[in-house]
């Protein structure tokens, strides 16, 4: 199978057969779940790897949405552009996550690597032969589609409702609970490692970065965060912050 690629991502080749899949870390976490370790060779049959540099783009609105995306080890961006340049960043992605499921014909928006990325890419119509052979897998799509639309509902409230400090609030907690999923981590561990920029969170939020900034200063002069760096944030008052991000 021919696959083609943007000249800024490098194609590693197929998947590696059966060996690759049942080591993937993010096999556990990802639609590929529900395809049994038996049938893991040919589910490596529809899929190759690619690796994508830091700063680089792997979708492009507009562009023709051949295929579908795993994230196997590290973290994107996903974002929409408008005419004059101005950004809107729609959500992050981690290992697990399942990218382009609700494209049309084209990309409805773009995605880019936080860091070094790693992902799985399945055409269009290999996917449709896995969705064919393996029913299972069509409703673990449904379920994915459906966790997008929440989210969704979730981003308009976000972005049409709360203030800036429960916007923040809401970020922090949100990051909280995926970080703790994905790491299995204690409960009493709350040290976040956020791998997007201040303006990345402006850009997510719909604040400017001097908000974002000013705001999680006002946090931790309240005592409820403790910044120990940029990209290193220990909430010292979970439940504080949930009520924020609640709008209590």
């Amino acid at each position: 199978m021919h696959v083609q690629v943007p000249d800024s991502v490098s194609t590693l080749g197929p998947c590696g057969g059966c060996a690759h899949c049942l080591t993937c870390e993010a096999r556990s976490r990802s639609i590929c779940s529900v395809i049994s370790p038996e049938h893991s060779a040919r589910l490596a049959r529809y899929s190759h790897r690619l690796s994508v540099p830091q700063g680089r783009s792997f979708i492009e609105e507009g562009q023709p949405a051949e295929d579908f995306f795993i994230v196997t080890s590290g973290h994107a961006k996903l974002f929409s552009l408008m005419p004059d340049g101005r950004r809107q960043i729609t959500g992050f992605a981690n290992t697990g996550q399942f990218l382009g499921l609700a494209s049309g014909k084209t990309y409805a928006f773009s995605a880019e690597a936080l860091d070094a990325l790693t992902l799985c890419r399945f055409s269009r119509s290999g996917l449709s032969t896995l969705r064919r052979d393996f029913p299972a897998l069509e409703n673990r799509l449904m379920e994915e589609a459906s966790r997008e639309l929440v989210q969704a509902q979730s981003r308009m409230l976000l972005l049409g409702r709360k203030t800036a400090r429960e916007r923040l609030a809401s970020f922090l907690v949100e990051q909280h609970h995926l970080q703790s999923g994905l790491d299995h981590r204690p409960p009493s561990d709350r040290t976040l490692t956020l791998p997007m920029s201040r303006t990345d969170i402006a850009d997510y939020l719909g604040l400017t970065i001097e908000t974002v900034s000013r705001t999680l200063n006002a946090l931790q002069r309240e005592h409820l965060i403790v910044i120990r760096f940029v990209t290193l944030i220990t909430l010292l008052d979970l439940a504080a912050l949930e009520a924020m991000a609640r709008g209590d």
